[in-house]
């Protein structure tokens, strides 16, 4: 398992990575559509709607949403990202409720119609507004005086899911190693996902934001900003931890492992992109507000 485990991940990550770098923001918000779509089917297994049919509707209001959202934002220039934006800071606001729900393990847990409805409309927030903070962030602000090989807003992208990555692989080296030695043994959320640590936390957090400070020079940041930048990677750091932790608790409520077994030695789709869920609305709010 553990070899298959890595080999898709040798697989997965170049493709990722040449995919934000290379594509144009179109292109790569139109593949980024069907992943986040992908995504949402999965969730919506977790919010136990299993009738085939149902499904498809919901994934097809889904993306009826997502072309309207982009049909709505022309300009006579190509296009215009207010409602992307917008979107994007309704996606801050929602994980800010799901923190809260974390903190309410059996709200919604019962199986019924109400829970369903609560589960189906936290997939929509948390799917449309990343997709929108995804191209938020890859369109950017270019300056037209400046040549580069690379878009400034294709690096930032970059640095988002690269925080994310680093938060994970620093929080599972930091946890095995120290976890349990420096708070009392105390579980980030014990009931959801008892192997988190308060220390592997700490771990994570470190990792993304010294991830940041290596890539925001890449990206145009200057020295100066590199302040903002910590800010903005730690709190996208600790988002992308809410997103990992409400995805578990998903699956605890009906007592699944992976959301899913179309990526191999991974689980579903939805498991390997839970945290970006969480963070991409974050990074792109914080880039527009703290102006780097």
């Amino acid at each position: 398992m553990t070899r298959t485990r890595v080999f898709a991940a040798l697989l997965m990550a170049p493709l990722a990575i040449a995919g934000v770098l290379l594509l144009p923001t179109p292109w790569l918000v139109a593949l980024a559509a069907i992943v986040f779509l992908a995504a949402l089917w999965e969730w919506f297994r977790l919010s136990e709607i299993g009738d085939t049919l149902q499904r498809t509707l919901l994934l097809l209001a889904n993306l009826l949403l997502m072309a309207a959202l982009v049909w709505a934002s022309p300009t006579d220039s190509g296009g215009s990202l207010v409602l992307f934006k917008l979107v994007s800071m309704f996606g801050v606001v929602w994980w800010l409720v799901a923190a809260l729900w974390l903190r309410r393990y059996d709200f919604a847990s019962d199986h019924d119609t109400h829970a369903r409805v609560f589960k189906l409309a936290a997939g929509t927030l948390a799917v449309v507004p990343a997709w929108c903070a995804l191209a938020v962030i890859h369109a950017g602000d270019p300056d037209p005086t400046a040549w580069r090989l690379v878009p400034q807003g294709h690096v930032w992208l970059l640095t988002a899911l690269m925080i994310v990555w680093a938060t994970d692989t620093g929080a599972y080296f930091a946890g095995r190693k120290f976890g349990g030695r420096w708070f009392g043994g105390r579980r980030l959320a014990p009931r959801i996902s008892p192997n988190k640590t308060i220390e592997g936390l700490a771990g994570g957090v470190v990792a993304g934001v010294l991830v940041a400070l290596a890539m925001a020079p890449l990206a145009g940041a200057a020295p100066g900003e590199l302040p903002l930048v910590a800010l903005a990677a730690v709190a996208t750091v600790l988002f992308s931890v809410v997103g990992d932790l409400f995805e578990s608790l998903l699956k605890r409520h009906v007592g699944v492992k992976d959301s899913g077994t179309l990526i191999p030695g991974h689980g579903g789709v939805l498991d390997r992109i839970d945290s970006v869920l969480a963070a991409l609305p974050v990074f792109a709010v914080a880039k527009i507000w703290l102006g780097f």
